[in-house]
């Protein structure tokens, strides 16, 4: 019986009013789902301007009698005697004035907007203020059950209807008449066999409520439907409103039920695990005293650090007080010299006393001998009689302070700052062999000692993490983060993860002061298959005189040749361009590989795509016309084309040009061979070049930064994708009965650059170049 008591009484500080902080009395349910007093709710619309509104008597309940009423009862207008309507009908009422039914409106009164203390926030309650606002039965039960329990409780209810002086103790309540009463009184106010005998008995109280809720803008209309999309309940009338047109509106029985299943099916997780709460308890009761114990630390360390600075700057003092001292003296010195030489050129006094008397000597020899030294004495005197100037500066001017830069530092003195939340740099971060990181700090940060690197993978979670209830945030947190610990610099490298994964990444900075903030979360997509390295083919495929490659071997660029020169120069009418075959240095047999690329947006037109290896030798071993743009040397099909309309092509290519990307249509052989450009022996010239953003042949789009390429060897499929987000551009079959290579065409100037593997970027050297048939892979599960 103790423990019940002790646990109902556990249960005060939910009852509680978040405005008067008391036990809530005629609780009415705001639209953010929290319940207020009625009277402290009116109090605070009065105080924010609004017209005070007709409000009922305060229940005369036993939780408040005179006894216990609470101080700010006793400032509020007591109601008159004649005003008892139920609350319900008050509610309804409304606040403020409206006009009257024959006047019409100019315009609507402006919404009532209630600042809700644990929301933080004001909450808007629309132009009828209160109305809308259900009163919370539940809750008044709840409390009522509390007073009963609790020593509240044992304040007896007196009858309503016995005479005094002589009442008696009320046994029996009304909830039709709202009123308490006593054994025979209650006889007599419903005799057997009247209407009155068919009321319903509660327990006695003065604090009565109705039955049932009912709308607040249709009486007596009981609330049949919950609306899901505006949380709220509706009447069949409210139902019926176009504003509620399209919303998922379900019976109340089964919110009812619904809501019910889910609030017990938490209720028992968190019962399930009151071993995990109670630890939680103790962490938290430990914390508390570590941060009693820490905050008397600090703030002794706060204390030795300004009696530091104080023992500092006395010591200072000191010493530039003996410099000042030191400089006096010196000074002081000098010209009290300065002025007793002066008073020596008196009259009657010193140099000029003793040259008087040396004037009297007649005896030359002794003169002369007796005098040089007073001539030059004399003579200095008058020197410095005629270019004056004080032995020393009686100013003191560089003796002054200058403590600005130290006054600053003393006003912005503050307690250690932990790092401010990095900044990812999207420019740089990517997703290729491996995941690479980049970020900064905000200027006005304090510096990191380190970071720490989180990620985790997206979409593993059963139930799909948060958006999957209990069960997906219990499987999210089982998963966790993972993280990289003291991560110098500002980058790092994340290896052996899936493929055709996202991945989530933030990153903190920690130092003296502890972690920062975390880092707006990045999302990143790892590629569909391993990564293929491989390098240019110098060996084959490459005109000299027009295609430069890089020492590296990853980069080349389109230059005009002579022979390109020679041919434009005997053309009047037209330019002609010839297509510059370059191909990688690997070729594919099996297995599924992707890589990457990127072509310069000024470059004319860029092909980049995969080619069966024996028919890029063939076309590439071919005589070319220089001269004639209209020279053919085949019949216009690729040796493919002869085949079966089944046969797939042998090339498969996007083209590229001025910033744009072409996009042909669903790949079907002709497409392939003409629009798709395919065949480059047929059309070196590169059909549909012109096309507009959208024709019957395809589309165009921008170009991407990257353009990523995924060869599916066994299904004989190729797929282009943008490299950045990883969204697919375009799909089409290719033949691949025989090896396979990385194939890129120029027609004009163009410049292309392979995506360099991350895995290099970290390394001193360049990787040892490889020319194989079999492909040279990357796997990101290694």
């Amino acid at each position: 019986m103790m423990d019940a008591l002790s646990n109902v009484k556990s249960m005060e500080c939910e009852l509680h009013c978040p405005v008067c902080k008391e036990i809530v009395k005629q609780p009415v349910v705001l639209p953010c789902q929290h319940s207020v007093c009625l009277m402290c709710a009116s109090e605070v619309l009065v105080q924010n301007g609004y017209p005070p509104p007709e409000l009922p008597p305060e229940p005369n309940s036993p939780a408040s009698t005179p006894n216990t009423r609470s101080p700010r009862q006793a400032r509020r207008p007591m109601p008159s005697k004649a005003d008892h309507r139920p609350i319900d009908r008050v509610l309804r009422s409304g606040f403020g004035t409206y006009p009257s039914p024959g006047r019409r409106r100019k315009e609507p009164p402006p919404a009532m907007l209630f600042p809700c203390p644990p929301c933080g926030r004001e909450v808007e309650l629309g132009e009828k203020g209160l109305t809308d606002c259900l009163r919370n039965l539940t809750l008044e039960r709840i409390v009522e059950r509390y007073r009963h329990t609790v020593s509240l409780g044992s304040v007896a209810v007196m009858c309503q209807f016995c005479k005094p002086p002589q009442s008696l103790e009320a046994t029996k309540g009304c909830a039709d008449c709202q009123a308490s009463f006593c054994n025979e009184c209650f006889k007599l106010y419903h005799p057997w066999g009247t209407p009155r005998a068919q009321h319903e008995h509660v327990q006695p109280t003065l604090n009565f409520r109705p039955k049932v809720l009912s709308c607040p803008e249709h009486d007596q209309e009981r609330l049949h439907f919950y609306c899901r999309t505006c949380q709220r309940l509706l009447c069949p009338l409210c139902k019926l409103r176009r504003v509620h047109a399209g919303h998922k509106v379900a019976p109340v029985t089964q919110a009812y039920q619904t809501l019910k299943d889910k609030i017990t099916k938490e209720m028992n997780y968190i019962l399930s695990n009151q071993e995990t709460v109670l630890g939680q308890i103790s962490q938290l009761e430990s914390a508390t005293t570590q941060t009693e114990a820490n905050s008397v630390a600090a703030r002794e360390q706060l204390s030795q650090s300004v009696r530091d600075l104080t023992a500092l700057l006395a010591e200072r003092h000191a010493s530039l007080s003996q410099a000042l001292e030191g400089a006096r003296q010196r000074r002081g010195e000098a010209l009290a010299g300065q002025v007793a030489e002066r008073r020596s050129l008196l009259e009657h006094a010193g140099l000029m006393a003793f040259s008087q008397e040396l004037l009297k000597e007649t005896d030359p020899p002794c003169f002369v001998q007796a005098a040089r030294q007073t001539h030059s004495r004399l003579s200095t005197s008058i020197e410095g009689l005629q270019c004056f100037s004080l032995a020393a500066d009686p100013s003191f001017r560089h003796f002054q302070l200058d403590v600005s830069k130290e006054l600053k530092l003393l006003t912005n003195l503050q307690f250690i700052q932990a790092p401010l939340a990095p900044v990812i740099d999207t420019q740089k971060t990517l997703a290729y062999d491996q995941l690479f990181l980049c970020w900064r700090l905000p200027q006005e940060s304090a510096p990191a000692w380190h970071f720490s690197v989180e990620f985790r993978r997206r979409g593993v979670v059963p139930g799909g993490g948060a958006r999957g209830g209990i069960q997906g945030r219990l499987a999210a947190a089982r998963w966790g983060w993972q993280r990289l610990e003291e991560v110098g610099g500002t980058s790092a490298v994340i290896d052996r993860l899936e493929m055709d994964s996202v991945y989530v990444l933030r990153v903190r900075g920690c130092n003296k002061a502890g972690f920062g903030e975390y880092s707006e979360e990045v999302y990143l997509h790892t590629p569909p298959a391993p990564v293929l390295n491989f390098y240019l083919d110098s060996r084959w495929g490459l005109h000299a005189d027009r295609l430069v490659v890089s020492k590296e071997q990853r980069c080349a660029r389109s230059v005009p040749g002579l022979s390109l020169m020679q041919a434009a120069d005997r053309a009047l009418t037209s330019c002609h361009l010839t297509a510059d075959l370059l191909v990688g240095d690997v070729a594919i047999t099996q297995g599924r590989h992707y890589w990457a690329c990127s072509v310069e947006p000024g470059s004319y037109l860029v092909k980049v795509g995969v080619g069966l290896e024996a028919k890029l030798q063939e076309w590439f071993h071919l005589p070319q016309d220089m001269a004639s743009p209209r020279y053919d040397p085949d019949s216009g099909h690729d040796s493919g084309a002869e085949d079966s309309l089944e046969s797939p092509p042998p090339f498969s290519f996007l083209t590229m040009g001025m910033g744009k990307i072409f996009l042909p249509q669903a790949p079907n052989h002709h497409n392939n061979h003409g629009c798709n450009g395919n065949n480059p022996r047929r059309n070196p010239t590169i059909a549909n070049s012109n096309s507009p953003a959208s024709s019957p042949t395809g589309l165009t789009y921008p170009l991407p930064p990257r353009l990523g390429v995924c060869l599916d060897f066994e299904k004989g499929r190729v797929t282009f994708y943008d490299a950045h987000s990883l969204r697919p551009l375009w799909e089409g079959p290719v033949d691949c009965s025989g090896p396979v290579c990385p194939a890129f065409f120029f027609i004009g100037g163009g410049a292309l650059q392979l995506q360099e593997l991350v895995a290099n970027r970290m390394a001193d050297q360049t990787p040892v170049r490889r020319v194989t048939i079999q492909s040279r892979v990357t796997n990101l599960n290694n």
